[in-house]
């Protein structure tokens, strides 16, 4: 896909995907990581959620990624935080307290930031992606952080057919497939959300699950 599809749909305001309060399947399974505070948490295709937030006031630090220079210029005013700005090769970088997000292009993280994050935090990321990418996504993001990492993922399932992504359904054994070779995958919760997302019945699907996974990387 495209990054100028995601970058229009910001443009133009369609971005129902943002969530106006902390995911609660976030705050119910982040404290069994255990994650040490002061840890960097990556952020992968963050927009301008508030979850990174919640993770913030948990005592990490944030690391987010978004390619839209309006999504990210939108977390730091809607929350009033004045954000410091530098550049570096892999974006524009605003800081602020506890957060720091990249405008720039996930796939352009080195090896020494990834290396620097504890774990990281994928609400939205995933399955925002099309087949062919993910598993490059897996390789390049989840396959360089460091040994032990710990990670939350939350992705949707249902059928494909019903309903064009993004958001993409990514089924349990395609999320084995491209993690297992370098991270242990568990599935921690596996729930039917459809009567609570009601754009998604507008667009016509019958079942709309969420699973979130446990992921670590294997040292």
């Amino acid at each position: 896909m495209e990054a100028e599809f995601w970058l229009e749909r910001w443009r133009e305001g369609r971005t129902h995907f943002h969530q106006s309060r902390v995911t609660p399947l976030l705050q119910k399974y982040w404290p069994a990581l255990e994650l040490p505070a002061g840890s960097t948490v990556l952020a992968p295709l963050c927009g301008k959620s508030l979850d990174m937030l919640w993770l913030a006031e948990q005592g990490h630090k944030v690391l987010g990624v978004e390619l839209s220079q309006l999504a990210v210029e939108q977390f730091f005013a809607e929350n009033q935080l004045s954000p410091q700005v530098h550049e570096s090769t892999q974006g524009t970088h605003y800081s602020a307290g506890a957060i720091e997000i990249i405008c720039g292009d996930i796939f352009k993280l080195d090896d020494a930031t990834l290396a620097g994050c504890a774990g990281a935090y994928d609400r939205a990321a995933l399955i925002a992606l099309p087949p062919e990418m993910r598993e490059r996504y897996a390789q390049q993001v989840y396959g360089r952080l460091p040994d032990g990492a710990r990670s939350i993922l939350i992705t949707l399932e249902y059928a494909q057919e019903q309903m064009d992504g993004p958001p993409f359904s990514v089924p349990e054994k395609e999320v084995l497939d491209i993690y297992a070779p370098h991270t242990g995958v568990q599935v921690i919760d596996h729930r039917d959300i459809l009567e609570k997302e009601p754009k998604f019945i507008e667009r016509g699907l019958k079942r709309l699950d969420t699973v979130v996974y446990r992921l670590q990387r294997k040292g």
